[in-house]
């Protein structure tokens, strides 16, 4: 009688970032799985433990720390101005991007009491500064950022409760030309990450409706909307745009290969990738 991986042994397989295809291996009894396994956990454990060894002599930083200084480099060349913004953000902020209590989002929101939560999106303070920068340094308007996000995500392959953000936008005489412009940047930013194997989707999404996705193989990496939008009466935007946020751990896992984007992220199980507990 053939038998499998037992329960413990798929997830020792998961966190060393062992092939899919390794996952339903078959054996013809216990000793053999037994026998199989010790030598497999132990070639993965030692790959693991090489690029933890690459990391401290090598590259010295994350590739997820690698990736953001890269875009922001390539931005900053094109124009673009980085900006910095609170984290804590008021539900008033929430409300003006109609994520109010009945929107499905709602539920995704780390609240740190009734009027303030983590932010699970950069958008509402860029919105913010795009008013003031427009009547201070007219127009165009190009800024970005990156900094961490929250949100009672699914526990799935490519969720995360904590996650990076890069968000950009542009206001300006984009009038007629707004799509090409979303496309343009989606493109400039992939080409900065070094992400050669992607595609851009017209999809729709729960918050600005219609949007451009930048797709790689079955994963979203970033998604953009442009206006005039019905959002942007209350923020006081009259003027069109265009913009487009990427979630960088997603950037890592394209670039990497990895089957979890828990590798990708903040951890303290995972360095760059490489699993601590070898």
């Amino acid at each position: 009688m053939s038998v499998t991986w037992t329960a413990t042994q798929k997830q020792r397989l998961s966190e060393l970032d062992a092939d899919e295809a390794l996952h339903d291996q078959v054996f013809a009894d216990t000793a053999e799985r037994e026998e199989h396994f010790k030598q497999l956990e132990r070639k993965l454990a030692a790959k693991n433990k090489e690029e933890l060894l690459a990391l401290k002599n090598d590259s010295l930083r994350p590739l997820l720390c690698q990736l953001e200084s890269r875009l922001v480099d390539r931005l900053t060349k094109e124009g673009f101005v980085q900006v910095v913004t609170p984290i804590l953000l008021s539900r008033g902020m929430l409300n003006k991007m109609t994520i109010t209590p009945e929107h499905p989002l709602v539920k995704q929101v780390f609240w740190v009491d009734k009027d303030k939560c983590l932010r699970p999106m950069l958008a509402p303070n860029l919105y913010h500064l795009l008013r003031d920068l427009r009547r201070l340094w007219g127009k165009p308007v190009r800024i970005f950022e990156v900094g961490p996000c929250f949100r009672k995500e699914s526990q799935g392959a490519y969720h995360l409760n904590e996650f990076t953000m890069l968000n950009l936008v542009e206001l300006g005489d984009l009038e007629g030309q707004q799509e090409e412009r979303l496309r343009e940047l989606a493109n400039i930013a992939m080409d900065a990450a070094g992400i050669k194997n992607y595609r851009l989707e017209k999809d729709e999404c729960h918050v600005y409706g219609n949007t451009i996705d930048v797709i790689s193989g079955d994963l979203e990496l970033g998604s953009g909307a442009y206006g005039p939008h019905k959002l942007d009466p209350p923020w006081g935007i009259v003027d069109p745009w265009v913009g487009i946020g990427f979630g960088l751990e997603r950037l890592v896992v394209t670039v990497k290969g990895h089957k979890n984007i828990r590798r990708a992220g903040r951890s303290l199980s995972y360095l760059d990738g490489a699993r601590l507990n070898i």
